[in-house]
């Protein structure tokens, strides 16, 4: 099955586990020790993050340690943006389209 970064950021466990390890590197003992489910479990969400491209796994003697590779959201980031310029040109429109229907207050002393 191919994944992609989406389905890694829809789990809110994948998620967090990115956020342990945005700032550090981190075992796996370090990383499951966060959430209360079996290592398995921490195994499994490891896996779809790596095969997304959002952790790679470094070996150091005998431990192995998860880094978060974080260039991939930029594909998030990139369609979350072109909605947001849509929905901004809609917003700005309305603001428009209500400053121009909006009566004009009268200024005081003038007829």
């Amino acid at each position: 099955m191919r994944r992609d970064v989406f389905q890694a950021i829809a789990d809110p466990t994948r998620r967090e586990i990115i956020s342990l390890i945005a700032h550090q590197s981190l075992n796996v003992n370090a990383v499951a020790g966060n959430f209360d489910v079996s290592r398995t479990a921490i195994y499994k969400h490891v896996k779809i993050l790596t095969e997304c491209g959002l952790i790679v796994i470094k070996k150091q003697g005998r431990e192995r340690f998860y880094e978060a590779q974080l260039e991939k959201l930029h594909e998030i980031s990139d369609w979350v943006e072109q909605y947001r310029q849509f929905w901004n040109a809609r917003l700005d429109a309305l603001e428009n389209y209500l400053n121009e229907t909006r009566p004009r207050e009268k200024k005081p002393g003038k007829r």
